[in-house]
This record gives C-alpha cells, structure tokens and sequence, in this order.
C-alpha cells in the first residue's frame, strides 16, 4: 500500500533513508528513490529527499563520495556511518514507541479496510 500522507513521509524520510542505507554498502538518490518507491513510498521527489541526504550529511549520519557514473557525469554516493546507525536504532526505537502509542488510540481496522 503506498503512503499518500506527505508530512508523514517527509517526517519519516531520515528514518527510512539511513535504513536503506544500513543495507548497502553505497547508495546514489535516483537508486534510494527506487528503492522508496519499491516499498510504497513512490510520492518521495527529489526536492525532498536531497535535502533531506545533505541534513543527514551535516549530522554526521551518512558521509558523501564522488564515483564515476554509468557512462556519464559523476554521481554523489551516501553512505552510512557509525553515527547514522546509532541513530538508526535511536530512532527505529522511537518510531516503534510512537507508531504503537498511536495504534493505541485508533479504532481496530475491519479486514479489507486496510486499502
């Protein structure tokens, strides 16, 4: 099911960028929002997640390098550091606390009302 809500994948978006970084060794933002999109958060532009890349940049969370493109100009790799995945399990923590705080205070969903 895609997310359509944008203030919740905007608010979400460092969460979910250092998690798929956490699971590769590099990645470039065309292929991160690929693999956004995979998982249902397709909405994600560029003048979202670029920003959202460089504030995670300047916290110290994922570090950038130029490599060669694939037959053309140089792309800009992000990689997480040790900081990004202590903060990754920060905030995957935090997350867990909110989502089921919410769920809490919510009606239990009908089967098939999911969509």
């Amino acid at each position: 099911m895609a997310v359509s809500n944008a203030a919740w994948t905007r608010a979400a978006l460092p969460l979910c960028l250092l998690g798929v970084l956490d699971g590769e060794e590099k990645s470039y933002g065309y292929a991160l929002l690929s693999r956004l999109g995979e998982v249902g958060l397709g909405g994600v532009k560029a003048a979202t997640l670029y920003p959202a890349l460089a504030r995670l940049e300047e916290e110290g969370a994922v570090e950038v390098e130029w490599g060669a493109g694939d037959g053309g100009p140089g792309r800009k790799y992000y990689r997480i550091t040790e900081e990004g995945r202590a903060r990754l399990r920060r905030d995957q923590a935090a997350w867990g606390a909110f989502s089921r705080t919410v769920d809490s205070l919510l009606p239990a969903q009908e089967k098939g009302d999911e969509e």
